[in-house]
């Protein structure tokens, strides 16, 4: 398929000069008679759809608006005779080739990392581009190419044969690299993703389809990562290009979508969302972020900068000082020489400042380190002493090490251990992480109360909220003529507790608003000391509108694994952080791999009590809880299904009814609820889930059992007596979350301020 002929038509390569290249240029030339809009990315209408979707893709990652048309090719030639594909005419001037186009767009966004957070990163998004363009876009190309006039005939069924074979041999080289990274260059996407994934789209529609990828796991795992996150999913999918010189919206998360407004109101397709601009911004930082600055690298040297934070350490050597600075937004720390000359240095004394701790105001020059432990650091012009440690012999954290009990009672200093503002940067995360999941598939975030008068799980371990307590002792509680309380005097003129769940108010709006989520904090008064409870913990709860137990399972496996999938790639230096700190989990990021990588595993759960069984009565294992159905497994079972029996995730199923909530799906069998529980390796149970009951009689039944009585909750019972739906949820601990990701053994050391039993300090 004349392989040399398409490797040798001109393109531009990654590193030339973007305004510099003789197609730019002739054509900057020739379109400037006809003036094009500013900021328009022109398609041939005869282009493949890969070649404008890379660019459409990069665009959503860098926050850029285009305004993209395609023209028909006569229309395109006149007006850019040099350029092949993609034009993009910027406010700067007009870039011909579509590489050289995305290279642009990468450099608007340095902190995205689209060419590489590193030197060696740079250079694997290098070589994966050119691996796409000479392994697989020729491929697409040659399957393309329509029979030229004047040249012997080709069969069209050979050419598809041969080009199968070398794509096989293309994704097993793929597959053989993704097997042991999450992306082809670096922590998270970069150009050469985008290229790849595009041009393996094109390959896959023009071959054999989806299939293609079944050979290769690690490449089909990488491929579905990619179309899952935002930027991919707003382009690749449901835009496409159709119809001739027409506009078409790229979506950026953000900005204005007018020409697919347009488009749609002239096409009667509703309203379109105004097309707005943002309001300027005013709040800027007078300072560099550490976190930044080293991700910048060598790329910074010779910057002047400002940074602001605090000392690791303080240390003197002759008439240079050293001051390992921190200000906590990333994992590295940076060192700042202080020369004897330079105003402020007398401060560095420890007399003066009390050394670690104390803050500073540090302006200077980024230069080459002559250590080893980081490329670059500060040469200080200007250091000036914020606030000095007033005795450094009394300083909680002073350096050195500090058990986990030690950080607890300090919790209010605890965020300037290493460890511990890892773990709130990962816990930051996944909070955001959260929200962008259910935002993108269209849940809507509802505000349950703290205060309420129902008990969701009909448990009974709830904290009491009245103002009847009398400020004088020897005043009495207001009681009934039988000598109960009366609650009637109290504020809410009845008994009212802080919530130990949103699950029942959240699906008051999913049973009208559709899926919906609350994500918010929870409360039981269980008296339990163990490293997994606590009084006061933050819940994700969402609720599925017109759906079932597989659809609730299908979206928590799916929420766990986005979740961990966005640590992985959002938090890699705090994960490789906590993965090197004593007592936690050495194997941290391959478990976490081992998570996203193949399907939870779901078994009922009298299969597992079976399993157990047979473990028991083969002499694998001794429990302390004995083993028999009707139980509620204790965590000891639980971790030794996750952990030695399936080595990952577990969803197991259809709990026996006595052990659940009343408001789960009674099954046919009349002894199981629909219900369901993810149990994972060092914690046990992480999500509980079921359908809701939603047969109106069953539903009271089943809360006569449990002690609730119906008129408490008159206001869910209505629910199913005026429309009632099929639906169904789950609950997620969200320091359960954070110890999963983080390797973190005790659940008082993932939240600020622990509340448990005998400590409600701070």
């Amino acid at each position: 398929y004349r392989y040399h002929e398409w490797s040798a038509l001109p393109h531009t390569m990654w590193a030339a000069p973007i305004y510099e290249t003789p197609t730019s240029k002739g054509s900057a030339a020739a379109a400037a008679k006809s003036s094009p809009a500013v900021d328009t990315l022109y398609v041939s209408e005869s282009t493949d759809d890969y070649q404008w979707k890379k660019v459409a893709v990069v665009a959503e990652m860098v926050g850029v608006s285009l305004n993209s048309v395609q023209l028909e090719d006569d229309e395109f030639a006149s007006l850019m005779p040099e350029a092949r594909s993609c034009v993009l005419v910027t406010a700067s001037g007009m870039l011909t080739q579509t590489n050289t186009i995305l290279r642009y767009l990468a450099t608007l966004r340095p902190d995205v990392g689209l060419l590489g957070a590193t030197e060696f990163d740079e250079a694997k998004v290098d070589q994966w581009a050119e691996f796409c363009w000479f392994e697989l876009e020729c491929l697409v190309g040659a399957l393309t190419m329509p029979q030229q006039k004047g040249e012997p005939p080709f069969d069209p069924a050979q050419v598809k044969a041969v080009a199968a074979e070398d794509t096989a041999k293309s994704l097993a080289a793929l597959n053989v690299h993704l097997g042991t990274t999450t992306f082809l260059a670096g922590q998270r996407p970069s150009l050469a993703d985008v290229c790849v994934v595009c041009t393996l789209q094109a390959l896959m529609a023009k071959l054999v389809g989806d299939s293609l990828l079944g050979p290769y796991p690690a490449l089909a795992r990488w491929f579905q990562t990619c179309l899952h996150t935002p930027s991919f999913k707003a382009v690749i999918g449901p835009v496409k290009l159709s119809g001739v010189a027409k506009p078409v919206a790229v979506v950026v998360p953000g900005a204005a979508k007018a020409a697919a407004g347009k488009a749609g109101a002239a096409a009667g397709g509703g309203a379109s969302k105004p097309s707005i601009p943002p309001p300027p911004p005013l709040f800027e930082r007078k300072r560099t972020r550490i976190v930044e600055l080293l991700r910048e690298g060598a790329s910074a040297i010779g910057k002047t900068v400002t940074v602001k934070g605090w000392a690791r350490t303080v240390r003197k050597q002759k008439d240079l000082s050293f001051i390992t600075l921190t200000d906590g937004s990333g994992a590295g720390d940076l060192q700042v020489v202080v020369d004897k000359i330079i105003p402020g240095w007398e401060d560095t004394k420890p007399g003066a400042c009390g050394g670690t701790g104390s803050s500073w105001d540090l302006e200077g020059t980024v230069v080459a380190s002559k250590g080893g432990n980081q490329a670059v650091e500060l040469q200080a012009t200007k250091c000036t002493l914020l606030g000095k440690v007033m005795d450094n012999t009394k300083y909680p954290m002073a350096k050195k090490g500090h058990t986990a009990e030690h950080l607890r009672k300090h919790a209010h200093l605890r965020p300037r251990a290493r460890v511990y503002a890892a773990v709130q940067r990962v816990r930051n995360a996944m909070a955001y992480a959260t929200h962008k999941f259910f935002y993108d598939r269209g849940f809507l975030y509802v505000h349950t109360p703290l205060i309420t008068g129902a008990d969701c799980e009909g448990a009974g371990e709830m904290f009491s909220v009245t103002t009847l307590l009398p400020q004088d002792p020897k005043e009495d509680i207001p009681r009934t003529k039988d000598g109960k309380i009366d609650y009637e005097k109290d504020f809410f003129s009845k008994p009212a507790s802080l919530t130990v769940s949103g699950q029942l108010n959240v699906e008051t709006h999913a049973c009208a608003l559709s899926d919906c989520y609350t994500f918010g904090p929870t409360f039981r008064a269980e008296n339990s000391h163990t490293a997994r409870h606590l009084a006061e913990f933050w819940m994700i709860e969402p609720e599925i509108a017109f759906a079932g137990l597989q659809e609730d399972m299908d979206l928590a496996e799916d929420y766990l694994k986005f979740c961990v999938h966005y640590a992985l790639t959002e938090c890699a230096d705090d994960l490789a952080l906590l993965e090197a700190a004593p007592d936690l989990d050495p194997e941290l990021r391959p478990r976490l791999h081992n998570l996203i990588e193949r399907p939870f595993t779901r078994k009922t759960y009298t299969e597992c009590i079976e399993i157990l069984e047979s473990e028991i009565a083969a002499g694998n294992v001794t429990f302390e809880q004995s083993v028999e159905w009707g139980m509620d497994m204790e965590s000891e079972h639980e971790r030794y299904l996750a952990e030695k029996i399936f080595n990952g995730p577990l969803i197991c199923t259809n709990y026996p009814k006595g052990i659940k909530a009343f408001y789960m799906k009674l099954n046919e069998d009349g002894k199981t609820v629909g219900a369901m529980d993810i149990l994972v390796p060092r914690i046990g149970e992480i999500i509980g889930g079921s359908v809701r009951e939603d047969r109106y009689e069953t539903l009271i039944e089943r809360a006569q059992e449990v002690g609730v009585q119906p008129e408490d909750l008159d206001w869910y019972l209505d629910l199913r007596k005026y429309g009632t739906v099929p639906h169904a949820g789950f609950g997620l601990g969200f320091e359960r979350l954070i110890m999963l990701v983080t390797g973190v053994k005790n659940i008082r050391d993932v939240i600020p301020f622990p509340r448990v039993p005998g400590n409600c300090d701070f």
